[in-house]
């Protein structure tokens, strides 16, 4: 696969897609990029007031049709609900990118399992689960899933997701990106079995200095230094971008920044994911426990056949 840059992306007229947590870091720019090549950028934002100033200045970038802004609360089931049908109300959905994350907060519950496990996984399986229909209605999207380099330190504690049995928020943070991996290979999977023309492309944003960072405590002191070091989150979006806009993308595909053990650099190309990520019996485990936790049945061939 050829590195894929800024310059790459292609020609984006006509396109609408929906960027989770795209009022700042990576998510902004993601938005900014797709909606600077013409697309039509729906940004899924938690803080209505931050979402609407995003939009604001993503009006100055867009070159075709205006963002909009829609409310969406990824560790709320009724505003994940909500924000399906808003964007059901598009013409069209060409990509769904589940960007949105946090990241070592203090802890807190989301669809009964802890936060981040609850946010960035279970609120982007329920989003994706709600959105696949209109994604496969125009001859096919793309639904992108962040990842991170964490994952390789991961595994899923099946008996503690809500954390009663002990917090501990790096390693619960960990658990949620490999879900996002597995989730992503899973869906891919089942895309493909079921004929369905929708491609699941993962990625990650290397080592990126970003807002996610807010809840390190006095570790934030060293930001600035990180940022120097490693990625800007402006670099960091490229990855994304690559798995939603890239010609030559592959359902299955991961990818991330192409140098330095993907810690870093200025082109995406393939990223590597661990063995556990790879795990077809976790991640048919993970899709069960999550239509449990969601309450939403994520059953790809009936869904889409009826």
């Amino acid at each position: 696969m050829t590195p894929f840059r800024f310059s790459d992306i292609p020609d984006q007229t006509g396109r609408t897609v929906l960027v989770t947590g795209a009022n700042t870091g990576i998510g902004w720019h993601i938005a900014r990029h797709l909606a600077r090549r013409g697309a039509k950028v729906l940004l899924g934002c938690r803080d209505p007031r931050r979402g609407e100033e995003a939009v604001a200045r993503l009006r100055a970038e867009a070159s075709a049709d205006a963002p909009a802004l829609v409310q969406l609360d990824l560790a709320d089931g009724a505003s994940i609900r909500a924000a399906a049908a808003r964007v059901a109300e598009e013409e069209r959905l060409d990509a769904l990118i589940n960007n949105a994350g946090v990241m070592m907060p203090p802890l807190g519950f989301a669809h009964g399992a802890e936060q981040q496990f609850g946010v960035n996984h279970l609120g982007h399986f329920l989003l994706t689960a709600l959105l696949l229909d209109r994604l496969a209605a125009d001859g096919g999207g793309r639904v992108v899933v962040q990842a991170s380099l964490a994952h390789r330190r991961a595994h899923i504690a099946w008996d503690n997701l809500d954390a009663r049995s002990g917090y501990a928020p790096q390693r619960f943070y960990q658990q949620s990106k490999l879900a996002n991996l597995l989730f992503a290979f899973a869906l891919d999977r089942r895309l493909r079995a079921a004929g369905v023309p929708v491609k699941a492309v993962a990625c990650h944003p290397g080592f990126a200095q970003t807002e996610i960072v807010r809840h390190l405590g006095p570790a934030r002191a060293a930001a600035p230094l990180i940022g120097m070091l490693f990625n800007t989150a402006e670099d960091g979006a490229l990855p994304a971008l690559h798995a939603a806009t890239g010609p030559e993308v592959e359902g299955g595909a991961y990818l991330g920044p192409y140098g330095l053990a993907e810690l870093r650099g200025r082109a995406s190309g393939p990223a590597v994911a661990s063995a556990a990520a790879r795990d077809a019996d976790a991640a048919d485990r993970l899709w069960q426990l999550s239509e449990t936790m969601t309450g939403t049945p994520f059953e790809i061939r009936s869904q889409l056949s009826a």
